[in-house]
Formats: C-alpha cells, sequence, structure tokens
C-alpha cells in the first residue's frame, strides 16, 4: 500500500500537532446525481447565487417550476461546473432541486463545512479551473475526482476549521446586509429629493427652501467636450463604469483595451468631466452618467460624450444622474441601435435633456446631506474589501 504524504498548513489551530493526510476527492466526497423535476422544492440557479459569495441574491422559496435539476439536501454542497472562475458555489440549509451546470457534493469522509471550503481553496480552484472548452470552459471530473488535497485526520479540527469560515461567512454577509440597506435608503433619498419632470418641488425637502424649482436644458448648463488627445499627451484610458463610475480601464478589467495607436482620437477628460457611457447593463439601463472624481486627466473612447457643466453644484447634478429620473427621457427620446448593448442618442437632443434646477444654496444643501450619506456607503464598502481580502489571505494560509 502506498504510504499517504503528510503535512501541515501555515496557519493552523491550536491544540492540533497531527499531520494532515492527502486523500483523493473522490474518497470524501460523494458526487450525488438522483434527479427531480418536483415543483414543489425550490430551483436553484447560478443567476441566483451570489459570485465567490456563496449566498443567494433572492428569496427563492416560492420558485417552484416543474424543470428537471438534481436533488440536493441541507449540508450537500453545490458547486458550478460551468465557468469554474465564476465561483459559484452554495452551502444550503434547504431541500431543493440544483439546475443546470452544478456538482453536487455530500461529504463522506470529511465534515460537509470542511468539504465546502476547501472547494473555495485555491489548491481545488487550480484543479477545477484547468478546463475543457474554451466558448463555455467545464471543470473535468476525472481531473477533479482523481486529485489529491490534504485534510486533516482529526474530525474535530475539521469542525474547528468549517466553524471559523462559516462565523467569518456570517460576518461579511451581516456586513453586507447593512451596505444593501444603505443603498436603498440613498436610493430612496435620490428619488424624493429631486422632482419628476412633471413635479414643480421635491417631495422631500429642506425646511429652508419654498420656492419652485426651474427646469432647464442640459445644453444650456454644459458644454460638450471635443478636445481630443490629438498630441498623444495623455496614455491613461478611462472607462465609465456604472457600478464603479470612472474609472482607469486597466484596473477595471485588469488589461489595456484600447489600440495605442489609436489614442490621438480619444477625448480628453479633465477632473469634473461628465461622462455618458451608452453601454447598458442591469446597473444601467440607459448607460450611465458618471463624473470624473479621480483628481487626473486621462482619455476615452470617442463613442462617450463627454460635457463640462458651468452654473451649477457639480455634485447636486452627479446625484442627480445617479438616479433614475432621467431614463424617462432618454427612452422616449432614443434610438434602439445597431447593437443590443448600446443605448443610441443623438448629442443634439441629449443637449435637450430636461434638469431640475433650484437655487445653488439648495443644490450646495442637497449635495452636502447625500454626501454624507455617500461616505457612510463607502466606509462598509472598503470594510467589505477588507473582509474578502481577509478570508482569501485564511483561505490560502489554512489549506495546503
Amino acid at each position: 500500500m502506498k504510504k499517504l504524504e503528510k503535512s501541515v498548513p501555515v496557519i493552523r489551530f491550536k491544540g492540533f500537532s497531527e499531520a494532515w493526510e492527502q486523500r483523493k476527492f473522490i474518497e470524501i466526497i460523494n458526487r450525488l446525481s438522483k434527479t427531480s423535476n418536483s415543483s414543489i422544492l425550490p430551483k436553484v440557479e447560478y443567476e441566483d447565487i451570489i459570485a465567490e459569495e456563496g449566498r443567494l441574491n433572492k428569496d427563492i422559496s416560492n420558485k417552484f417550476d416543474s424543470r428537471k435539476g438534481i436533488l440536493f439536501q441541507p449540508k450537500n454542497i453545490l458547486y458550478g461546473k460551468l465557468r469554474p472562475y465564476l465561483k459559484n458555489w452554495l452551502y444550503p440549509d434547504f431541500k431543493g432541486v440544483a439546475v443546470g451546470d452544478f456538482w453536487v457534493f455530500e461529504a463522506i469522509e470529511a465534515t460537509p463545512r470542511f468539504i465546502y471550503n476547501l472547494i473555495q481553496s485555491d489548491s481545488y480552484q487550480k484543479v477545477a479551473n484547468d478546463t475543457a472548452g474554451t466558448k463555455m470552459p467545464r471543470s473535468d471530473w476525472t481531473k477533479v475526482s482523481n486529485s489529491s488535497f490534504f485534510i486533516p485526520k482529526e474530525s474535530s479540527e475539521q469542525k474547528r476549521i468549517g466553524t471559523f469560515f462559516k462565523q467569518l461567512d456570517h460576518t461579511i454577509t451581516l456586513h453586507q446586509r447593512k451596505l444593501d440597506t444603505l443603498k436603498l435608503i440613498k436610493k430612496g433619498f435620490l428619488q424624493q429629493m429631486f422632482p419628476n419632470s412633471e413635479e414643480k418641488v421635491p417631495r422631500l425637502r429642506f425646511a429652508d427652501f419654498d420656492r419652485e424649482w426651474e427646469q432647464c436644458k442640459l445644453g444650456e448648463i454644459s458644454d460638450k467636450v471635443i478636445e481630443k488627445n490629438k498630441e498623444s499627451i495623455y496614455f491613461e484610458t478611462l472607462t465609465n463604469s456604472a457600478e464603479y463610475g470612472i474609472i482607469s480601464q486597466r484596473e477595471f478589467f485588469n488589461k489595456d483595451i484600447s489600440n495605442e495607436k489609436n489614442l490621438n482620437g480619444y477625448y480628453i477628460v479633465r477632473e469634473n468631466d461628465f461622462v455618458y457611457n451608452p453601454r447598458i447593463s442591469n446597473y444601467a439601463p440607459v448607460g450611465p452618467i458618471k463624473r470624473n472624481k479621480l483628481g487626473r486627466i486621462g482619455i476615452v473612447s470617442p463613442l462617450y460624450y463627454v460635457f463640462r457643466t458651468f452654473n451649477t453644484n457639480q455634485s447636486f447634478l452627479e446625484y442627480y444622474f445617479d438616479g433614475t429620473v432621467w431614463h424617462n427621457f432618454m427612452l422616449l427620446n432614443g434610438d434602439s441601435g445597431a447593437r443590443a448593448d448600446r443605448f443610441a442618442i443623438k448629442d443634439l437632443v441629449l443637449k435637450e435633456m430636461p434638469i431640475p434646477y433650484s437655487t445653488l444654496h439648495e443644490q450646495e444643501k442637497i449635495s452636502s446631506f447625500l454626501d454624507e450619506i455617500t461616505i457612510i456607503i463607502n466606509l462598509h464598502q472598503n470594510k467589505l474589501k477588507k473582509l474578502s481580502s481577509l478570508k482569501k489571505a485564511y483561505l490560502q494560509n489554512m489549506f495546503i
């Protein structure tokens, strides 16, 4: 009989000294294959799971239909084998049916929570991402099942590790819920503090102000930026992300997308310039309008519309575009466009967009109030990022 190789992780809980043993994945789990088309069990799909976070993005307790999938029980582990780099995994506390490209695991020679954290580790991910196919890559079961991973021999150590990550996941989830709540609060204020097109005053207002708001056109408080990078002075290409705002293209995509030979045709974006990106998404159904707050000059594709404002508070206008009131104008005046992922609207039409306009003093009051909420949201986002980074570090050092 072949002698098992043994080792220990970099970080370990006190009280455990026995070396870990190497076991084939197929020896420590059962891959379940029993199917069901039950119409009384909730169905779990890829789109229901928040990637890498291992939690559902919606309540699926009433998501019933007759589609066929793999039956799972509480404490089974769901792993998305299609495009494994998306990191779709779940540790359910309910009975249901996994619809789509899932593997469903039942722990047999290790505790369920330990297995759940093992599949998130670098050692497992390296094997799972050694895929077949290019456009629709899938994890190779033969490779994964026959790969060996280190596990503690003592079940008590497995349980201790599982409990540790369970508590860490719970903390991350609580912070995410706080962040989601704050974003909903901000969204509510954005809807209430700016009047709709048919209204003269907002529904929520500071007590010091009682004058009716006016309405102006975007072209009356801004100029389109037509300054191009003709001398190739600037090289940092920016992108306008609906979720993250104006951000360096390299930071957003982890690589340069733009062609260096064509940068002289790109528009120059100076600090506090606004950029409209016609690319639509779930976050921005008519495309986002964001302000350059990077504190430096960059360039953007000529597909974007860049404008520079005057006689208005820039933060006030930025918050207006964070809301959805202006979407109605876009939907009524935009074109379908040649591409399904792009919203088409002519520059001259965009300049006609009505903008609610109050006194500069009231604009400053509104933007200052919303700034306070934004600061709190950013603090929670930073805390969440640190917790997520901490979990990754523990996964790297507590698994071999």
